[in-house]
């Protein structure tokens, strides 16, 4: 197409291909749309076009991705805000035809098999390493291992006594996310062979982070959670990823001094405040300091 349209907080730039979406920053953009900065949606990855009015003298270009296709929207499912949504472009109501005509162009552009479901991702998610703090712990993630180590003033008891949790890609079966904008939100990775996971126990579930006021935010934590459903799928697929290993759990690796001590001064106050036992601090302490 080589055209471009630009609206309120991003500018689409269509290709022949694809259209590029470069997201506008600024202190009124969704905070997801700059954490993102841009994207690239091949024509594929499109299931449908759609053109409506809009607030306050709009309209609204939307681009609706085909299931499976974008692992953003995959592990969104559904709960982000519409005013977040990376595939609506508000426009001023004058610009309407203009818009319709865009949106002609895409239609004319959808695969035949646009209504069905994608076979595999089509929209490249963030890039790792990708980092953010929950309520209750930090996590990373590297590209193939995902990380969770545990706030002593925000984890659980049953977290703690369990230790710090890496995982390897190869060994999840997916990732669940809930919106932090929702009364609670968590991200909780999905084990192969493990049993359901139950509502209400992501603070318990060592393989699992929550979410609290001002602790991952939708722009952290939604990235992060579909950077790690990629990374699951490609292992699926057998695309380029590392082999799948055995769980790596706390003990496992060496790890700095000046972070075991960390973790021990933090252990002690645990210990002082009647939170773990004697036998359990005398535990937890010989663990870490075999990590040396």
């Amino acid at each position: 197409m080589g055209d471009v349209l630009a609206g309120f907080h991003a500018v689409w730039e269509f290709e022949t291909d694809s259209v590029l979406i470069r997201f506008e920053r600024g202190i009124r953009r969704p905070k997801l749309f700059q954490a993102l900065g841009e994207r690239r949606i091949p024509y594929e990855a499109l299931r449908s076009v759609e053109l409506s009015e809009g607030r306050r003298g709009t309209v609204v270009l939307h681009a609706v991705p085909r299931p499976g296709a974008d692992p953003l929207m995959e592990a969104a499912a559904g709960q982000l805000k519409e005013d977040s949504d990376p595939y609506r472009l508000v426009l001023p109501a004058e610009r309407e035809a203009s818009a319709g005509d865009f949106a002609d162009a895409l239609r004319a552009a959808l695969v035949p098999d646009a209504a069905e479901p994608a076979d595999r991702h089509l929209v490249a998610a963030p890039d790792p390493p990708l980092t953010f703090k929950a309520y209750d712990g930090k996590a990373s993630f590297d590209g193939s291992t995902v990380a969770f180590r545990w706030f002593w003033t925000g984890a659980s008891s049953a977290k703690w006594k369990r230790g710090d949790q890496t995982f390897a890609v190869g060994e999840l079966a997916g990732v669940e996310w809930r919106s932090p904008e929702v009364v609670t939100g968590h991200l909780r990775l999905l084990e192969r062979g493990a049993r359901e996971a139950r509502p209400g126990e992501a603070d318990q579930d060592p393989a699992a982070v929550v979410f609290g006021l001002g602790y991952g935010p939708v722009h952290e934590s939604l990235p992060f959670a579909a950077a790690v459903l990629q990374a699951v799928r490609a292992a699926d697929s057998g695309q380029d990823t590392p082999a799948r290993e055995p769980a790596c759990r706390a003990g496992d690796t060496r790890r700095d001094p000046a972070d075991i001590a960390d973790r021990i001064r933090q252990l002690g106050e645990l210990h002082t405040a009647g939170l773990v036992t004697d036998g359990e601090f005398s535990a937890k302490k010989a663990e870490l300091l075999a990590e040396l």
